[in-house]
């Protein structure tokens, strides 16, 4: 049986390639800018005390938006998992610290897995184009590619997230579509 280590060692391996090649044959590639600027259309949170992505999109094809925020997502989350693994492993640690970065692991994982299944049960419910639902656990912020959306979706959206999440503030932003060519 193979280790868990080689494991999660295929899979984001399988994960680059597939990154990669997306990339390679994306056709409008060259149009997707990251900046620090406030007057971007989506913005990460970036009041946490923690290393949050920071990534504003400023430009770029529709359908490379979110999937590139979640990429820069889960890359900062491998790389926190990663840190706390390195600590589970050191001899110096103390279990106290072992514990706690065991139970962070375990909360990154359930939070990665809520906003997963959030942005599946909205994209099948509502059939809306893309949803992207982060948490920093004080905070759960939902996008939405779609041209407008009634209160009483809003309201429904925030209903969703408060059953998976609990009691966090909840933002629900709509990104207007931009009208093709």
């Amino acid at each position: 049986m193979l280790k868990k280590q080689t494991v999660w060692l295929l899979t984001m391996l399988s994960l680059i390639i597939v990154l990669s090649v997306y990339y390679v044959l994306s056709p409008d590639r060259e149009d997707l800018a990251f900046k620090n600027d406030p007057t971007s259309d989506i913005e990460q949170p970036s009041d946490r005390d923690d290393e949050g992505v920071d990534v504003n999109v400023t430009s770029g094809s529709e359908d490379e938006v979110f999937t590139t925020i979640r990429m820069n997502i889960e890359d900062e989350r491998s790389r926190t998992r990663d840190r706390l693994k390195d600590i589970v492993a050191s001899s110096d640690a103390t279990s106290e610290e072992k514990n706690d970065a065991l139970n962070t692991i375990e909360q990154l994982e359930k939070t990665a897995s809520k906003e997963f299944i959030l942005e599946k049960m909205l994209i099948a419910e509502k059939e809306y184009e893309d949803v992207l639902v982060r948490s920093d656990g004080e905070k759960v912020q939902v996008h939405i590619k779609e041209e407008t959306l009634s209160k009483e979706e809003v309201d429904h959206i925030m209903q969703l997230v408060r059953d998976e999440f609990g009691d966090l503030t909840v933002d629900v932003i709509f990104q207007e579509m931009k009208a093709t060519k």
